[in-house]
């Protein structure tokens, strides 16, 4: 059960003013996101219709009742980030099931109401496992900006041997390039203008190749098509293994491939079309093709998700840790809730999670059936 990996958080609270189990109370608020509560007026008010429930079903005491929501938002603002990340890690281990080939797809979202006055928003660098629809790891920053060396720290935390690596261009970094393959992993990493010689380099190779494709036989191609809500997407993948023209190669650590996806979009108004440009250290277009396609799925299996279903940038959650343990906690709830295999939406697993109690027993049990 969750117990056992969020057992040894330091409490941080002076002893003798202590009224409520620390293990208690992270239990409590995890189950409560679970099932759809998102501000602690509503954790607490879960809390206490279930205060029976968690007695009887999972063991607790519960000695003093149930916090306060101030109380509830305090406790949470006490709790170590790293004490509390390094436990979710934990808990994902046991329930990750290591596979070869797994894409993992880094990416950042800014948490936009934990800013105010005095504070920037919380920028969240998370790691997604897409075959095992999993949130592996997270790194919290202040900015955008420090995603890029956010980034390599996140992927010391994680065993990625095996797995290939997509990221945004923001980590097309030689740095983020170099620790990847390092890790016993690949990579596909965008590439825009802050790597402004590499991309001209790659975009005027491209543009040559699209004029005579005779010309550059060494060009894997392959294409998927997509057709759904009035729209057809046709995006063509481009991978050259041919690099002994690019100047400064030797300084990109197990640079193999430069990539390219034209993508077409038709709807009933219009045609649009777009390119985009990578580095990777794989060597076959299909691979290439599925490890972009799944970067793209980031934005709805993660983000959109957090968004959405989890309403994660209306939470004002914002004073001392409790903005950054709470980005967790969601992440945590949304693991859960997608390893249950009820083929029914996030959102309507949360809601029966919240007035029926088998199904909110079930869905925690099952992770570590």
């Amino acid at each position: 059960m969750l117990q056992e990996y969020f057992s040894d958080l330091t409490d941080v609270r002076q002893s003798g003013k202590v009224r409520h189990n620390l293990l208690e109370v992270v239990v409590m608020t995890i189950c409560a996101v679970i099932a759809g509560c998102d501000v602690w007026e509503d954790i607490v008010d879960f809390c206490r219709v279930k205060e029976k429930w968690f007695i009887e079903s999972l063991n607790m005491k519960l000695e003093n009742g149930i916090p306060s929501h101030d109380t509830m938002q305090r406790i949470w603002g006490m709790i170590l980030p790293e004490e509390f990340e390094r436990s979710f890690r934990s808990w994902v281990a046991s329930v990750c099931r290591p596979t070869s080939g797994e894409i993992i797809s880094v990416d950042g979202k800014t948490i936009r109401g934990s800013a105010d006055q005095q504070r920037h928003p919380i920028h969240l660098v998370s790691a997604w496992a897409h075959q095992q629809q999993l949130v592996l790891g997270q790194i919290a920053t202040d900015e955008k900006s420090n995603e890029i060396t956010a980034v390599p720290s996140l992927l010391d935390t994680l065993d990625i041997a095996g797995c290939v690596i997509t990221a945004d261009a923001i980590s097309c970094q030689k740095e983020i390039a170099r620790r990847i393959p390092e890790k016993g992993a690949d990579y596909v990493l965008g590439l825009k203008d802050n790597q402004p010689t590499l991309r001209r380099e790659t975009q005027e190779y491209f543009n040559a190749a699209r004029e005579d494709r005779h010309l550059y036989p060494e060009i894997e191609n392959t294409q998927t098509s997509e057709k759904g809500h009035g729209r057809i997407e046709i995006r063509d993948y481009f991978l050259t293994k041919d690099l002994g023209w690019l100047g400064g190669r030797a300084q990109w650590s197990c640079l193999n491939g430069l990539g390219m996806v034209h993508a077409t979009v038709t709807t009933r108004d219009k045609v649009t079309e777009e390119r985009r440009f990578y580095i990777t250290s794989l060597t076959g277009v299909e691979q290439f093709a599925d490890a972009v396609r799944a970067h793209w799925g980031i934005e709805h299996s993660l983000h959109w998700c957090r968004d959405m279903t989890f309403r994660e940038d209306y939470s004002r959650t914002r004073k001392d840790y409790s903005a950054e343990n709470m980005a967790v906690v969601r992440h945590l709830a949304l693991d859960i809730l997608k390893q249950y295999p009820e083929k029914i939406s996030l959102a309507r697993k949360r809601r029966r999670c919240s007035y029926d109690d088998a199904f909110l027993a079930n869905v925690l049990r099952f992770v570590h059936a």
